[in-house]
């Protein structure tokens, strides 16, 4: 398959290197140091399964690239604008295009069902703009485990013995070639699967980002610092209650270890990813993960007070308004 990668940072340029793996033609959407790193040496990842390089085709232009069989978007939320703005020239007839993202999707009214069905979420798709680019049926969740950070231009570490990439359609369909695509995929560094409920495993990954990114962003520590707090796993408790009762009014099926994860996070000595865009200046991925799921809460009457709280302490220490 022909695949673009659109967004080179740390989780993009973990998946290109696979894809590569996976004999795939891949090729990557980037920008600034990062696009010139790719340009000169290729791209390394550094994980537990060994060190590698490849060479990639890295352009800044999509229309350089052409129509794709696969577009996999890693850019983070705030991103989404300039992804809506510049997919147009890597679509063919049968493109399919994959958002591998943290937080609530934008699609996440897509396919749904029921009186909600196709509504639009303004703080995370302006304007409408990706929904009027992409036909739902092109569409391809995705929710992916990878402690990732870039340590430099075009090197990237990953931090888990082992990543894990789950797609699936927002419309529960398991069409024949993306279950083929996730065989290919799953490699001794990552294992991909498919499921026809990716929002239960959205909201799975939201709880983890909540119960770390937050507390992160206001502590400046990572996971394995906080945890020896007891007031704190004491919150994440509080808040994988709250987030499991969102969760359910949306029809989600979740399960959550309150201790076992807490239990995690004593190993974590890997800072979160909005505490390191926020540490380098980058836009924070607040509405996917704060603000949006508060007022799908206010939709459904669903109380959640920590959350609300935090929402509220995380766009006062961002600089919010």
């Amino acid at each position: 398959m022909k695949v673009c990668v659109f967004g080179a940072g740390a989780i993009g340029g973990h998946l290109a290197l696979r894809l590569a793996q996976a004999g795939e033609e891949v090729a990557v959407v980037a920008r600034g140091e990062i696009l010139e790193a790719i340009r000169a040496r290729g791209l390394t990842v550094e994980a537990a399964d060994g060190t590698f390089t490849v060479p990639l085709r890295a352009e800044q232009d999509p229309a350089r690239l052409g129509p794709q069989d696969l577009v996999l978007v890693t850019v983070k939320a705030p991103a989404s604008a300039g992804v809506a703005a510049g997919i147009a020239p890597l679509l063919g007839p049968a493109t399919e295009v994959a958002f591998v993202m943290n937080g609530i999707p934008w699609w996440f009214f897509q396919g749904i069902g029921g009186p909600d069905e196709g509504l639009g979420i303004e703080a995370l798709d302006p304007g409408g703009a990706l929904a009027r680019r992409l036909d739902p049926s092109r569409v391809v969740g995705g929710v992916i485990y990878s402690a990732c950070t870039v340590v430099s231009p075009g090197r990237i570490h990953v931090e888990n013995r082992r990543s894990r990439l789950v797609l699936g359609k927002p419309d529960g369909s398991l069409p024949p070639w993306l279950t083929a695509f996730a065989a290919r995929l799953t490699s001794p560094g990552l294992l991909t699967e498919t499921t026809p409920r990716i929002r239960d495993w959205v909201w799975s990954k939201w709880l983890l980002n909540l119960t770390s990114g937050p507390f992160s962003l206001l502590t400046g520590r990572a996971p394995r610092e906080m945890y020896r707090e007891p007031a704190l796993a004491e919150a994440a408790r509080t808040l994988i209650a709250e987030g499991q009762a969102l969760a359910a009014a949306y029809g989600a099926h979740i399960e959550a270890d309150a201790e076992a994860q807490v239990r995690q996070y004593l190993n974590m000595s890997h800072k979160p990813s909005i505490l390191q865009d926020f540490e380098q200046g980058k836009p924070l991925e607040r509405a996917a993960l704060f603000e949006v799921p508060l007022w799908l809460a206010e939709r459904k009457g669903v109380k959640t007070p920590l959350l609300a709280l935090l929402t509220a302490l995380v766009r006062l220490r961002t600089g919010g308004g």
